[in-house]
């Protein structure tokens, strides 16, 4: 069986050389190209070198065009906007392209259901086992508990971390919700400042941290009359969230065209 051909977006940032590494490293697939934008001085850079991974004869282009002609597959933790502008050219070349980026909006995912109408596309806010199997957690207490519990999401990122709430966060809100069978949307509380009047029944509150080198820290409490339940992950290398990132790409290779997230990739779907 040849081994999947992919792409890494981002390819001289730290989480781009997580990818190029962890691709290298894991069997069943291999680096046939590296993009970084326009003007980047890592550009014509061997993108296994810059990574430390040794040598791969893959050098940084910012042409994802022709990069992705000659793939299986994309890994893309960049930003909104540029995600859905791979999102349209991995659907025109019928290539895999795994979302790793964060704070999407509305916009951006109607691009990316539209690109999976024609390929797949595998979202997630956090590529990590544990993560996701926290969110199924937190699906199936929400839906065990009524409202009498109060349901909070607290997160902790490093200082350079640029949207809040976090990914994560908001995967960790969606699963709570959808536990209750509520829209997030229209039940989340993202800030509170001043005199804000009692908590309203239902909401899913959420608290952002920022601060250090902290990879990520995430917890859902469920704070009811007179006891208090608290589900938490933390992450301590962002690598995990690199080797979710290619597992995703090789699972996807072979599945139709669709919109797929890391539950349907490790399973937990019904959890």
């Amino acid at each position: 069986m040849a081994e999947m051909g992919l792409v890494v977006v981002g390819a001289a940032g730290r989480m781009g050389r997580m990818l190029v590494k962890a691709v290298a490293e894991t069997d069943g697939c291999i680096l046939v190209g590296a993009l970084e934008r326009p003007g980047s001085i890592a550009l014509g850079e061997d993108a296994g070198l810059l990574a430390g991974a040794g040598r791969a004869g893959v050098l940084i282009s910012d042409d994802p065009a022709a990069a992705f002609a000659q793939a299986d597959g994309v890994i893309d933790f960049s930003a909104p906007d540029a995600t859905a502008a791979y999102a349209a050219l991995a659907a025109e070349a019928h290539i895999v392209h795994v979302v790793g980026t964060t704070g999407l909006s509305d916009t951006h995912f109607a691009a990316l259901r539209e690109a999976a109408e024609r390929t797949r596309i595998v979202q997630s806010g956090n590529m990590s086992l544990g993560v996701n199997l926290l969110a199924g957690l937190v699906r199936k207490v929400a839906a065990t508990l009524g409202e009498e519990f109060d349901i909070e999401v607290l997160e902790m990122h490093h200082r350079m971390k640029v949207d809040a709430p976090s990914g994560t966060a908001l995967l960790l809100g969606e699963a709570a919700a959808e536990g209750r069978g509520v829209a997030l949307g229209e039940r989340s509380v993202r800030s509170r400042d001043g005199h804000t009047g009692a908590r309203r029944p239902g909401d899913i509150g959420f608290a952002t941290l920022r601060g250090g080198t902290v990879v990520g820290e995430h917890s859902v409490i469920f704070a009811g009359p007179a006891e208090r339940i608290e589900l938490t992950h933390r992450a301590e290398d962002r690598a995990l969230f690199a080797r979710g990132a290619v597992k995703a790409a090789l699972w996807a290779l072979d599945k139709q065209p669709g919109y797929y997230t890391m539950a349907d990739v490790l399973g937990l779907r019904d959890l």
